[in-house]
């Protein structure tokens, strides 16, 4: 998971580096980060590691595509016009970076 967990970090600190440099410009800079999602991805995975990975996560489920496509949505909507650099944990409670 060092891999992982180094090019996540990399993305949190390229949105908040580029967000300062665009801020200006009207243009606001954001990043999502997403834990275990139920996508069609866990299906190649065994029951016994999506397990595991649930199991990390403090309210005991994965999150839903449904439930990261509301946040996007407001990410990109006039309601989010004064931020800018900022990291939305979509995680269920379990920061995985």
């Amino acid at each position: 998971m060092a891999a992982y967990s180094t090019a996540k970090a990399g993305v949190i600190g390229f949105t908040k580096s580029l967000a300062k440099e665009v801020a200006t410009r009207g243009i606001y800079v954001n990043c999502v980060t997403p834990a275990v999602i139920a996508t069609d991805i866990l299906a190649q995975l065994s029951d016994d590691a999506v397990g595991y990975m649930t199991a990390k996560i403090p309210m005991g489920r994965t999150g839903r595509p449904e439930e990261v496509a509301a946040m996007v949505a407001w990410l990109a909507s006039d309601e989010c016009s004064f931020t800018t650099g900022g990291v939305f944990d979509i995680s269920g409670g379990r920061a995985t970076y």
